[in-house]
Order: structure tokens, then C-alpha cells, then sequence
């Protein structure tokens, strides 16, 4: 049965999982907090894993992957994988980051991946992430609301509504306070709030987040506007359904969620889609089973990625952007993400196989391709495919704003996507 029963709730509650991740960091430890207390055991890379059924979750930095491994699962027993990320565009704190001029304390951050700048300005916003001490030990932190990027006045710049140009390096140093930046320390402050002394931090990865809470609103509640949703939603969906299955007595497919870091950026990383972490897990649980590497071969021959990111709803006020032909809508249901440039990874199987899923779960679904005159971007699943050969289909939530500090989606389409996630993880059980 679904973690939630209505759209509804399954959207406070995804509100209640993105206020709670400011940061990939954040994300997969909360992700790992739900699943621990669903019973899925947390297994170290380091330390032997069990061979027997049940399920189980690793966390490697900002990322995470989990899997219910069912009775009577084989050496060839195929994977069934829902494949999404944790980051979201942004900004990152950069080395030396107590900056300012003229009384103002300000930090300097970096931009990470291709946030719509103008829409992190006159917000309040909070450093979140992880310190690393002097021993080794990792703390997640959060400063709760400290910056803000503050947009000139019109009166200072009358143009401004004909076009607004910022500068990356000189216009995005967020204000955090007030004093000369010789007397002060932001490292000493996001120490102070980790509960642990200033000197002895020896390492950081701190983004920058916003800190106002999701919202439902419109002339029916049809809408739901929050940070992150690239790609909280996808995660938050995967956990959800996950979460949902028991073991089973009998597998074809062995389901497995996961949720990588740095997509926003290429994915280049021990935690990212390009990085060896999916190949790793799937390896030590296919050497759990007893597989030779021809069996292993087999299942992976056999198995089928889900890649779930976040797509674009048609912009009622720039319809020329998109394709004439396919308009998707919010609470149309989820996309179907075509690319014939393998921007996205869906072929001709991948679209059937997501067809009868829907179908199953009584779900719709909309298509979306690009604009012929808009670059088209991309995702985990064309990484997968080629870097794991699983045939992959690229879906998703539709958005409004995408990239924003705060985007738009419909409330009914992120539990849409559940159920059929679902649907994909139960299929694997009991195909």
C-alpha cells in the first residue's frame, strides 16, 4: 500500500522532507533517518554485508542508495533501479568566505550549477552542510536564516525593469551582518551552531539555501510552491515507495533506490552518477548472492533504470519556448522525458515499459521533448546507461520556475510519481 494515502498529505509531508534537507548532506541523512526507522538497516562500505533477505540503505557523502532484497532473489536476479539526485543549484561557501565593506559583513560563496540568480534576491536564507573536524568526525550544521542577498533600489538604478544584468563575482556576496570582516569569523558562527570549536575544523562543503517553508495555494490548493523540488521530489517520491514494500517470498528484480549527489554540476564525484557508487553496491549485492561475473552480466543485462528528475510544465507566458506540439501541465501527471540527442535516455522500450506502468497504476502520463531551438539539459539516466549498460527511461515531475530558489509543481503529480514508483519497485517483486 502507498505511504500516504492521498496527494494531499504525501505533499506536506515531501514539504516536511525539503525543509528538513537544506543540503544533499541533509537529505541523505534524513532519507537514512527514514529508512532506519522503517527497519531497513544501515550497511558501512567498509565492514562485510549480509547475503541474507531484507532490506538495507548506504550513505556516501550527499548520496544514497537502498534496496529491499526479497526471497528467493538469485546470482541473475536484475535490478530494478529508481535513480534521481540530492543537490539542487545554488551557491557554495568558498575558502576564506568572511568578506564585506563599508560595516557590512558579507560571505563569499561560489555559484554552483545554473541557479535563475535573480530569484535567490531580498530572501532569507541559511548556510547548511557539513564541517569536518580535526579527527575525522563529519557535522551537519544549519544556521537557520543568516543572509540575504539584497537587490538595488529602483531609485538607484531606473532601468532595471527593462533588464536586469547580475554579476556573478561582484552582485551574488550575500550580507550576514554588520562590523568589519578583520573582527569577524563565519566559520566561527557555523561552528558555534554544529556544536563544536571553531579551530577544530579542518574541512567544509556549506551551501547556501532558502529558508521559507513549502506552501499549497491556487483557487483549488492545486498548487505547491518550495524550494529544491529539482530533484527533492524525485527522492522523496523513490523513498516513499520504497519505504511502501515488504520483502517478499519471490523476486525477478531486486528494487533499489537511488539518490545521487552533484548531478547539478556533471555528476563527476565518488558520489555522483558518473562516480563508481551504484556499480559498487550492486556489485557487493550481486557477490552476496554468489554470482560469477558472467551471471553478473546477466542480471545487469536484465535490469531497468527509472531515472526520475524534475522536467519543464508549458510557461503560459512563454509558450514560444517550448514545443508546439507537447504542452505538459501541472497535475497532468508525470513526464515521459524524450531527447533525440540522448539528452535523456528514453527509448521506444523504456516509453512502453512506463506506459503499462501507469497504466497499472492508474496513473497519467505526459510527454515532453524540447523546443528544436532550445538546448535541451539532461539528467542521471543517460549517465547510467552508459556507464552501468541498464536500459533506462528518463521521467518526471513537471515544473514551473525550474532552477528558482522556489519552484512550482502541481500537488497531485509528486504522488503520482510515488505510485508509480511504487508500481516499478512492486513490479520487480512480483514480476
Amino acid at each position: 500500500m502507498p505511504q500516504f494515502s492521498t496527494a494531499v498529505e504525501h505533499i506536506h509531508d515531501l514539504g516536511s522532507y525539503v525543509a528538513e534537507s537544506p543540503s544533499s548532506f541533509h537529505a541523505a541523512h534524513v532519507g537514512a533517518a527514514r529508512l532506519s526507522a522503517a527497519g531497513f538497516s544501515q550497511l558501512a562500505e567498509s565492514q562485510e554485508w549480509p547475503a541474507s533477505a531484507g532490506k538495507y540503505f548506504v550513505v556516501r557523502d550527499g548520496a544514497l542508495i537502498a534496496w529491499v532484497l526479497p526471497e528467493g532473489a538469485t546470482a541473475t536476479t536484475a535490478f530494478n533501479v529508481l535513480g534521481a539526485h540530492t543537490d539542487s543549484p545554488g551557491f557554495k561557501l568558498k575558502p576564506r568566505p568572511t568578506t564585506g565593506a563599508f560595516g557590512w559583513l558579507q560571505a563569499g560563496v561560489e555559484v554552483y550549477g545554473g541557479p535563475l540568480l535573480n530569484s535567490w534576491l531580498d530572501r532569507e536564507l541559511t548556510l547548511a552542510g557539513r564541517l569536518v573536524t580535526n579527527d575525522g568526525a563529519t557535522h551537519l550544521c544549519t544556521t537557520g536564516p543568516l543572509l540575504r542577498f539584497p537587490q538595488l533600489a529602483i531609485h538607484l538604478d531606473r532601468s532595471v525593469n527593462e533588464g536586469l544584468t547580475l554579476d556573478k563575482q561582484r552582485h551574488m556576496n550575500p550580507i550576514w551582518g554588520l562590523g568589519v570582516a578583520a573582527d569577524a569569523d563565519l566559520l566561527e558562527l557555523l561552528a558555534q551552531r554544529a556544536g563544536v570549536a571553531a579551530a577544530d575544523v579542518a574541512g567544509y562543503d556549506v551551501l547556501v539555501a532558502d529558508t521559507a517553508p513549502g506552501a499549497v495555494f491556487g483557487a483549488a490548493e492545486e498548487f505547491f510552491a518550495s524550494g529544491r523540488l529539482d530533484n527533492l521530489s524525485s527522492v522523496h517520491a523513490g523513498l516513499s515507495a520504497l519505504i511502501s514494500l515488504d520483502s517478499g517470498s519471490s523476486a525477478n528484480a531486486i528494487p533499489v533506490l537511488a539518490a545521487f549527489d552533484h548531478e547539478e554540476v556533471g555528476s563527476a564525484s565518488r558520489s555522483g552518477a558518473s562516480g563508481p557508487f551504484l556499480e559498487d553496491v550492486l556489485n557487493r549485492v550481486s557477490d552476496g548472492l554468489g554470482a560469477t561475473d558472467s551471471q553478473r552480466r546477466q542480471a545487469i543485462a536484465s535490469s531497468f533504470c527509472l531515472s526520475a528528475d524534475a522536467g519543464h510544465a508549458i510557461h503560459p507566458n512563454y509558450p514560444e519556448r517550448h514545443d508546439p506540439a507537447n504542452h505538459p501541465v501541472l497535475n497532468g501527471g508525470p513526464l515521459l522525458k524524450i531527447n533525440a540527442n540522448q539528452r535523456y535516455a528514453t527509448d521506444a522500450v523504456g516509453a512502453a515499459f512506463f506506459a503499462r506502468l501507469c497504466a497499472a497504476a492508474d496513473v497519467p502520463y505526459q510527454e515532453f521533448v524540447s523546443n528544436n531551438d532550445m538546448p535541451c539539459g539532461s539528467t542521471i539516466g543517460p549517465l547510467t546507461a552508459t556507464r552501468m549498460g541498464i536500459r533506462t527511461v528518463d521521467v518526471g515531475v513537471a515544473l514551473l520556475s525550474m532552477h528558482s530558489a522556489r519552484e512550482l509543481c502541481g500537488v497531485q503529480d509528486p504522488y503520482r510519481l510515488a505510485l508509480v514508483a511504487e508500481e516499478f519497485f512492486r513490479t520487480a517483486l512480483r514480476q
